[in-house]
């Protein structure tokens, strides 16, 4: 799984554009504690005091809480007043001086991990463009965080392990498997850090293959061939890399001129002899 600070960014991210796209003057977030059924706030965006930080929030417990609790999005139109929350933090928040409030969970496979939260500092109703913008922010942060531990179980899943036989074939099939979901998910990786060790990942997997022989093959070409080694259709290879059937025969065409090779299986063989493919 991803590490926190790398879901900070995340969150943080997130609130920038919350405020862009809304217009808010006010954005807040945080992360759930990991074993603990509460939010820690961290990120703090267009506060005028510090009230809020690292403020814990309690499933259940005032507006946060509640969309914890209850896995929605949830606002209240004068937060010291509303009758919809309990009022656990009505001092930080009335420090903070904000009314108008909405607080959206971060949810990635059915479990919250975070809150987005937006406030204004008057109470007026939030209209439907601003709630679904914090919706919109808060679905951001999900696909990010799936694409994050998705690629931390590959990356696990990748590392040697001192117990595996080299000659055990299963075992290098997994490997092989390894490969091709690591270099079809590279390109959907936004975080510059996080893509490049995943490429490592894949150049570590693939070196085991065999020496440099030369051949030069397009990152694409690459990705297709490891696809077809992981036993894939060119139209299962399509879906998993987000383009067309027609697109990986062209790239696969070009894989088999460039390694000399008359079938899908002769150029998989090739690319391994070249250190291409695990």
């Amino acid at each position: 799984m991803a590490t926190d600070a790398a879901d900070v960014v995340e969150i943080r991210s997130a609130l920038m554009r919350l405020r862009r796209t809304t217009g808010l003057p006010v954005a807040f977030g945080g992360l759930v504690e990991s074993g603990r059924q509460r939010v820690r706030i961290s990120e703090l965006s267009g506060t005028a005091t510090t009230a809020l930080r690292a403020l814990a929030v309690t499933s259940g417990n005032g507006l946060g809480g509640k969309a914890v609790a209850l896995t929605r999005p949830c606002a209240v139109t004068d937060y010291s007043v509303s009758r919809q929350i309990s009022h656990e933090y009505d001092l930080p928040v009335a420090a903070e001086g904000l009314r108008s409030v909405v607080a959206v969970p971060v949810v990635v496979r059915r479990r919250v991990r975070g809150v987005l939260y937006g406030a204004l500092r008057t109470a007026q109703p939030l209209g439907d463009r601003t709630l679904s913008a914090a919706v919109e922010a808060a679905r951001d942060v999900e696909q990010a965080l799936v694409l994050r531990d998705e690629a931390g179980g590959l990356l696990a899943a990748a590392r040697p392990d001192p117990a595996r036989d080299p000659a055990d074939g299963a075992s290098w099939e997994q490997v092989r498997e390894a490969h091709a979901a690591l270099r079809a998910l590279a390109p959907r990786i936004t975080d510059p850090a996080l893509r490049d060790e995943l490429l490592r990942a894949c150049g570590l997997l693939a070196a085991g293959g065999g020496p440099d022989q030369g051949v030069r093959l397009a990152p694409r070409e690459v990705d297709v061939l490891a696809c077809v080694a992981a036993g894939a259709t060119n139209a299962a290879a399509a879906e998993r890399l987000g383009v067309g059937p027609e697109t990986v025969k062209g790239y696969l065409r070009s894989a088999m001129r460039k390694l000399g090779a008359r079938t899908r299986t002769e150029a998989v063989v090739a690319a391994r002899r070249a250190g291409r493919l695990p």
